[in-house]
């Protein structure tokens, strides 16, 4: 049976210190929203929806759970530095079920989807802010998974 995983980077922050509390900017909101609604949209019975604990992150997630009446979780292990194979592992637990959606940072968002596409964590996509890799796979290991679409804000219309 095939999964779905949507890994989404934060919408643009500001700048500060220290860098967990930086914030979303009103433009880094408006992306936000604008992905929410663009993942709305698309076909699922429920979604898994888990955050970074940085602020950023976790902001970014709220736009989410109010257009897909979720509830973000925060998970440790998608952090901005979080190893993309640790990633996978937890994934791998996570087994069969509604699409996954993943709201972290980079370099880990780029890293994570090289590792699942390509079976390598040292390259990987860039992501532009609250752009969406839209993966789908049986088992969530490296080099397992089929990248279906990569969507950012400015696509959305």
């Amino acid at each position: 049976m095939t999964s779905r995983l949507y890994i989404m980077r934060h919408g643009e922050a500001g700048h500060g210190w220290p860098d967990r509390e930086r914030e979303l900017t009103s433009h880094g909101h408006e992306e936000a929203r604008r992905m929410a609604d663009w993942v709305a949209r698309q076909p699922s019975d429920g979604v898994r929806l888990y955050a970074s604990p940085y602020r950023r992150a976790r902001q970014t997630a709220a736009h989410l759970a109010a257009a897909l009446g979720a509830e973000p979780v925060e998970s440790p292990l998608i952090t901005p530095d979080d190893s993309p194979s640790e990633v996978c592992d937890w994934l791998l637990g996570e087994g069969a079920g509604p699409p996954v959606i993943l709201v972290s940072h980079m370099p880990l968002v780029g890293l994570l989807t090289g590792l699942l596409v390509d079976g390598r964590s040292d390259h990987g996509l860039a992501f532009p802010t609250a752009a969406i890799a839209e993966l789908e796979s049986e088992v969530w290991a490296a080099g397992c998974a089929r990248l279906l679409r990569f969507t950012t804000p400015s696509d959305i219309r």
